[in-house]
């Protein structure tokens, strides 16, 4: 059965080696050039100012929402906003006490540490994490039985940006010590598009309006997927098109990479196929139409689903998975009216 490589989807939220580098030159470093997020922009501008006229740390800040939006980014413009260092490191990788106090020890006043996946550190890690969060102070215990012996270290003061894709997963305690709390959404086509012209001068791309917003339009709401996908289409523009990324050649380039005009891929049309083909459209249970497609369910739920249920294509119910109207209607299957609202297939 062919396996697909859902984490080198061109399509995937989720990043590929390379892409969250510091140094990316596509990264805005000042909310000024940050496009998108208004909302939250403006209040992190004041946040800002205010705590810099007082010449104080920002206070931590939580940025939450579906991956590739800009988290890491916005923990990059913090600092720059606020003149000082940073520090980046991710839940997983702080395996125990000792990472994370390590990390806070060395620490300049006043800097930005930035930790990605925070709702992934353990249980004994995050409770070092609230004395640091309030009290700019960690208690270490060192030693065993009557030779143990407890050290209050000071720590500078600094503001911590914690970055989540699952916000509900976050405990109680550690949500509620962050003073600034920042939901990202999904952007808009013309947003994307402006994204796209700013990536596309950096990378001295030549591109017309046109072709930004036929790329944008496919990009799932999401910036990351939008600069992956102009990188993609400049390779058949080169080819095709002297290197001028126009409305026929992003249609031509898109069409070849089988990303549809919703940003539906090959894999996600695979899934609701199957649906159908062998479900009638559902309910289905995820088990079982995980072992249809070839996948294992943690994919399907984790990689193919949030996109389909967003754009109303999927339902989750007690039963199982069921595709709606929308999505038949998408995937051009006949289907007729019936009373009861459930779907029914032309034979």
């Amino acid at each position: 059965m062919e396996e697909f490589d859902f984490e080198s989807r061109i399509v995937s939220p989720t990043e590929i080696m390379g892409e969250n580098d510091s140094d990316n030159p596509l990264r805005p470093r000042s909310l000024q050039d940050y496009i998108g997020q208004e909302k939250a922009k403006q209040n992190l501008a004041v946040f800002i100012e205010a705590a810099k006229q007082r010449h104080e740390c920002l206070d931590h800040v939580l940025l939450y929402g579906p991956p590739g939006l800009g988290k890491t980014t916005l923990s990059g413009i913090i600092a720059n906003e606020m003149n000082v260092n940073l520090r980046i490191t991710s839940g997983p990788a702080i395996e125990k006490p000792g990472d994370l106090a390590a990390i806070l020890t060395n620490l300049n006043e006043g800097d930005v540490l930035f930790i990605d996946e925070i709702h992934r550190i353990s249980r004994a890690v995050e409770e070092i994490l609230y004395p640091a969060m309030e009290d700019f102070a960690i208690d270490i215990v060192t030693g065993k039985g009557q030779m143990a012996a407890s050290y209050h270290l000071p720590l500078p003061h600094f503001t911590l940006v914690g970055a989540t894709t699952r916000a509900g997963q976050l405990t109680a305690p550690l949500r509620d010590r962050f003073g600034v709390s920042l939901r990202l959404e999904l952007y808009t086509p013309e947003e994307l598009a402006r994204i796209i012209r700013r990536s596309a001068n950096i990378l001295h791309i030549a591109i017309e309006p046109d072709g930004a917003l036929e790329i944008a339009s496919r990009s799932r709401g999401t910036p990351r997927i939008a600069n992956r996908m102009l990188k993609r289409v400049r390779d058949f523009a080169q080819v095709l098109s002297d290197g001028v990324i126009t409305l026929s050649t992003a249609q031509t380039a898109l069409e070849r990479l089988e990303v549809d005009e919703l940003g539906l891929d090959a894999n996600d049309r695979r899934m609701l196929t199957a649906l159908v083909k062998f479900y009638r459209g559902g309910p289905v249970g995820l088990e079982t139409l995980a072992a249809a497609i070839g996948e294992e369910a943690v994919t399907i739920e984790d990689v193919i689903e949030p996109y389909l249920m967003q754009i109303g294509f999927l339902n989750r119910t007690p039963r199982g998975r069921c595709i709606t109207r929308a999505a038949c209607l998408h995937l051009g299957l006949e289907i007729n009216d019936t009373s009861d609202g459930q779907i029914r297939f032309t034979e």
